[in-house]
C-alpha cells in the first residue's frame, strides 16, 4: 500500500488528547491524509470548514476526531438528554458506516453517548432509546432527523435537547441535495442553534452545494484537496491508484463478457452497478444462477429493511460480488474492493467518479470498468474532459460461453426471472430516455432488439416508448407466457386464484375486461385521466339551466306528495303532464305508468 501522508497526528498544531491518538493507531493510521491535515486544525480553531476532496480521501476521520476534541474541551460538560454534535449523511449505509467509526472513538470515552437515526428502523423504539441512554453525538439521515424533531407528544422535545449543539456535520452535501433532501436539511438548520461549528464535507461543489454554504456556514473556510504529482495540474477527480478501464461491446454480449469477467476473479470483491433497482433483481438473480462458487448479494434503495444487514455481511466478506445501484455509490468504505464494474454507465458524470471511488481508497489500489455499447464511446472522452478521468481501453474477451439461453430457459422455469426481466427492461429505457448526457445516450439510436436479446426476453413487452415499431432481428419465444408458472407453489397457487376470478368476472359480465399483456408504463396516468373524463361526462350531464332546475324541483314536490298521499294519481298524472319540462321517469316511486306525449 502506498502512503498519502501530510505527517504524523503529533504534528497538528492543536495536539489531540491521548486516547484519541491511541484510538488513530489501534485502526492502523499512523499519518493523516491531506483532507485531514487540512481540515482538522481549522476544526480546532472554531472555523466553519466547507471541504471538497477526492472520494476515498479520508474525509470521515476528518470530522469525526474534531467532534470529539471539541467536545472535551467544552466546559460544561454534556448531559445524558443534550446533543452536542450532529452528522448528516444521506443515505443508511454511509450513516452505519460513520456510527461504527465513531464507536472506535468514543469507546475510550465512556462520558459521550452516540445514537444512530435512519430509515428502515421503529421510529419508536429510536426515541425510547434517545430517553433512555441519551444521544450525545447523534448520526443520522436527513428524513429520520427531521421525523425525530416532531415527536415531542411521544416525549422527545429534541429542539431542546439540541440548544448544547456545538457541532454539526453535513457529509456527502452534494449527495444530500441530490437525493431532494433540501427542505428537510432547511427544516433541520432552523431548528438548530446558530452558535455552532459547522462542517460541510463533499466530493464536489456544486451550485446547490454553494447555496447551502451561504445558508448554513458563517465565513467558512474552503478546504480544496486535489491529487499530488501529474494529477494535481489536471485536477483528476479520481484516486491517482485507481486503474480506470472500458469495454465496448454489443448490447446482447454484454452480459456474457460479464459473467467471463467475474468467473475469471472468483477471489475477489465486486461491486456490480446497474441503472436500476429493477436491473438489480433480475440480473442479481441471474449472477447468483450463472457465476458459481461466488456469494452474490443485492442492494437497491427500495429495499426497506434488508439494506443493513446486507451491506454488514458483504463487508465481512472477503470475496463475492455486490449488485447494487447508486445508493452505494456514495462516502461507502467496503474494505477490499478489488473492481467496480459498471454495467450501466450511470445517469450523470459526478456519478461515475463516485462509483469509481468505492475502490482504491486511502492509498490502497484498485480498478473500475465501464460497459459502453458501441454508440456510447465518445463518453470516453467526455469524461476525461469533464471529470478529468482517462480510462484505458480493455479488449472484449473472444470466445466467451452464451448464456442467454440459459437466462431465458430460467424465465421459462421461474415466473419470478420472466417478470423481472420485463421489469429490468422497461426500467431500463425509461432510465436512459433520462440520462443527462443525452448527446451521447441517445434513446431513438438504441437497437431494442439486440438490447431484448441482452435481456434475454422471451417477448417484447408494451411500452409507449417502443410503440409503432418492429422488431425483425428479435424473435420471441413460441410460448403462451401466460402459463408460465411461480416456482414459488404459494405464489403460483396465489395467481391460478385470481385467474380464476378474474375469468369468473368475465363471464358473469359477458365481455372480458382483463386486457393481456397490457403495457406497464403510464397505466397510472390513463387511470387518472379516465377519471377525469368520467367526470366531466357527469357534470356535461348535470348541467342545467335556471328554466330546467325550476321545474325538476316542481316535478320532485309533486312526487313527494303523491307518496305521502297529499294528491291522487290522477293530480301527480296531471301535473306532470302540464310541466314545461315534459314527462319524467318516475320507476321505483310507486308511480304504476306516468309517462305520457308531453
Amino acid at each position: 500500500m502506498e502512503h498519502v501522508t501530510e505527517g504524523s497526528w503529533e504534528s497538528l498544531p492543536v495536539p489531540l488528547h491521548p486516547r484519541v491518538l491511541g484510538a488513530l493507531r489501534e485502526l492502523g493510521f499512523p499519518y493523516m491524509t491531506p483532507v485531514q491535515s487540512a481540515a482538522i486544525p481549522l476544526f480546532l480553531r472554531n472555523k466553519d470548514v466547507a471541504a471538497e476532496a477526492v472520494t476515498g480521501s479520508g474525509k470521515t476521520l476528518a470530522f469525526v476526531i474534531p467532534i470529539l476534541e471539541i467536545l472535551l474541551r467544552r466546559e460544561e460538560k454534556l448531559k445524558r438528554g443534550q446533543v452536542g454534535a450532529i452528522i448528516i449523511t444521506p443515505t443508511r449505509e454511509l450513516a452505519v458506516q460513520i456510527d461504527e467509526v465513531l464507536a472506535h472513538f468514543t469507546k475510550p470515552f465512556p462520558q459521550f453517548s452516540q445514537i444512530l437515526w435512519i430509515g428502515g428502523r421503529n421510529p419508536g423504539e429510536d426515541v425510547s432509546r434517545f430517553k433512555e441512554h441519551g444521544g450525545n453525538i447523534i448520526v443520522a439521515t436527513p428524513g429520520r432527523l427531521e421525523d425525530m424533531f416532531r415527536r415531542k407528544a411521544e416525549g422527545l422535545d429534541l429542539a431542546s435537547c439540541v440548544r448544547s449543539l456545538d457541532v454539526l456535520v453535513l457529509d456527502e452535501a452534494d449527495r444530500l441535495l441530490d437525493m431532494g433532501f433540501e427542505a428537510s436539511i432547511n427544516t433541520i438548520l432552523e431548528l438548530l442553534p446558530k452558535q455552532r461549528r459547522t462542517g460541510l464535507f463533499s466530493a464536489t461543489q456544486t451550485q446547490e452545494v454553494e447555496s447551502l454554504l451561504r445558508a448554513g456556514l458563517r465565513n467558512p473556510v474552503r478546504v480544496s484537496v486535489k491529487e499530488k504529482g501529474a494529477a494535481a495540474s489536471s485536477t483528476q477527480k479520481t484516486p491517482s491508484r485507481l486503474e480506470n478501464h472500458y469495454m465496448v461491446c454489443k448490447a446482447d454480449e454484454k452480459f456474457n463478457q460479464l459473467v467471463h469477467f467475474l468467473r475469471n476473479h472468483k477471489q475477489e470483491k465486486h461491486l456490480v452497478f446497474f441503472s436500476t433497482c429493477a436491473c438489480v433483481e433480475y440480473y442479481g438473480k441471474a449472477l447468483e444462477a450463472l457465476v458459481k462458487g461466488v456469494e452474490v448479494m443485492c442492494i437497491h434503495g427500495k429495499m426497506k429493511f434488508k439494506r443493513n444487514k446486507i451491506f454488514m455481511g458483504f463487508r465481512q466478506l472477503q470475496s463475492g460480488v455486490l449488485v447494487c445501484t447508486d445508493v452505494m455509490a456514495r462516502g461507502i468504505d467496503i474494505p477490499e474492493v478489488n473492481w467496480v464494474l459498471q454495467y450501466d454507465p450511470p445517469s450523470s458524470a459526478s456519478a461515475f467518479v463516485h462509483r469509481c471511488g468505492r475502490t482504491a481508497r486511502i492509498g490502497h489500489g484498485g480498478s473500475a470498468l465501464v460497459f459502453l455499447l458501441p454508440m456510447e464511446e465518445a463518453y470516453v472522452n467526455f469524461l476525461a474532459i469533464n471529470q478529468k478521468c482517462p480510462l484505458q481501453e480493455m479488449q472484449p474477451q473472444k470466445h466467451t460461453a452464451d448464456l442467454l439461453p440459459k437466462l431465458r430457459a430460467l424465465a421459462l422455469a421461474d415466473r419470478a426471472v420472466f417478470e423481472k426481466g420485463m421489469r429490468a427492461f422497461v426500467s431500463f429505457v425509461q432510465a436512459y430516455a433520462k440520462h443527462e448526457c443525452s448527446l451521447i445516450f441517445r434513446l431513438k439510436d438504441l437497437d431494442f432488439a439486440a438490447l431484448a436479446r441482452g435481456f434475454a426476453l422471451l417477448k417484447m413487452p408494451r411500452m409507449p416508448e417502443l410503440r409503432g415499431q418492429q422488431f425483425p432481428d428479435f424473435v420471441p419465444v413460441d410460448v403462451n407466457t401466460d402459463t408460465i408458472p411461480f416456482r414459488d407453489k404459494i405464489r403460483e397457487k396465489q395467481r391460478q386464484k385470481l385467474l380464476e376470478q378474474r375469468n369468473e368476472k368475465t363471464d358473469s359480465e359477458g365481455r372480458r375486461r382483463f386486457v393481456k399483456n397490457k403495457a406497464w408504463s403510464k397505466q397510472k396516468a390513463k387511470r387518472e385521466k379516465k377519471k377525469m373524463n368520467e367526470k366531466r361526462k357527469r357534470e356535461e350531464g348535470s348541467e342545467l339551466d335556471d328554466e330546467d332546475t325550476e321545474e325538476l324541483l316542481k316535478d320532485t314536490r309533486l312526487l313527494r306528495k303523491f307518496r305521502k298521499g297529499r294528491i291522487t294519481e290522477e293530480e301527480l298524472e296531471k301535473g306532470l303532464l302540464t310541466s314545461a319540462r315534459g314527462p319524467v321517469r318516475t320507476e321505483g316511486l310507486g308511480v304504476s305508468d306516468a309517462e305520457g306525449d308531453g
